[in-house]
């Protein structure tokens, strides 16, 4: 029975991981919000490792969504546009260099440091702000990006920087990068869609690292809980994944500047509350 309820924990956080993961509105915040709630009964080290590796199944989301623009052997494709795809790659994996090194270098650090309510409360309520603010100053302006293939490789390079800013909880991967590219002058959609496949290689990585850290020796309900909030999110991104693309063809980004600072308003608020009960 017991292992029955942690699985249908892992299917809620699952849930929870697979809108809040592309959307920009921090999927870290919401987890640790809603762990308040749903509190898995196993060890604290398994959990640490199981927020960030449940991201997994959101990564092969974007896979399956984009399978054919991220595939450069598609037979489907002119040998120029496999040559765009290799491009792509190339302009991915330069974009998580800086991310990639400073998240190896400093990972217990910047949980110590930042994983805390106050944190993410703090950058919910900054890049909420900051999400209003730019789609004010961009108003009825043009973007100098409106395409992938328009991407340069320093403008890549300039975006996975802002991915660094990610590393704080709160933040929203997201979020940084679709804020950061905007600021730079790339459209919406080519923001996102360069975001969401920033995700690959940050989060296989990511997630290596946690697992090697966590070690091999799992109990079986581990594994169960681990697969099934995995399967979860892969099934609830998909749909995410294509609402967003969805809205944003006619909508900004500030509805969710706006969910951000009603979000941390309430995280504050919620453990104020708790801390003197």
């Amino acid at each position: 029975m017991q292992n029955f309820i942690e699985i249908i924990k892992a299917i809620f956080l699952g849930i929870v991981e697979g809108i809040t993961e592309w959307l920009p509105i921090s999927s870290t915040g919401h987890m640790i919000l809603f762990e308040q709630f749903i509190k898995l009964n196993l060890s604290s080290q398994f959990k640490e490792m199981f927020f960030v590796v449940i991201q997994l199944g959101a990564i092969l989301a974007v896979m399956l969504v984009y399978f054919k623009k991220l595939n450069p052997f598609s037979k489907s494709k002119t040998k120029s546009q496999k040559k765009q795809t290799y491009i792509l790659w190339y302009k991915v994996i330069l974009a998580c260099i800086p991310a990639g090194v400073i998240g190896l270098l400093f990972d217990d650090q910047i949980d110590a440091l930042f994983y805390n309510y106050q944190t993410v409360a703090t950058m919910l309520i900054v890049y909420g702000v900051l999400f209003i603010y730019i789609e004010n100053a961009h108003k009825n302006k043009s973007f100098k990006i409106n395409s992938l293939n328009a991407l340069t490789y320093k403008t890549a390079f300039m975006i996975g920087l802002f991915q660094v800013l990610a590393l704080v909880p709160g933040t929203s991967r997201s979020g940084a990068t679709i804020i950061g590219a905007m600021l730079i002058g790339t459209s919406r959609m080519v923001a996102t869609e360069f975001t969401f496949f920033l995700a690959i290689p940050v989060m296989f990585g990511a997630s290596a690292l946690k697992i090697l850290k966590f070690g091999f020796n799992w109990q079986p309900i581990e594994i169960q809980v681990m697969l099934v909030g995995m399967i979860v999110s892969f099934i609830v991104s998909v749909f995410a994944i294509k609402f967003l693309v969805s809205y944003i063809k006619t909508n900004n980004f500030k509805a969710f500047g706006y969910y951000r600072i009603g979000l941390g308003i309430i995280v504050i608020a919620y453990f104020l509350i708790t801390s003197f009960s």
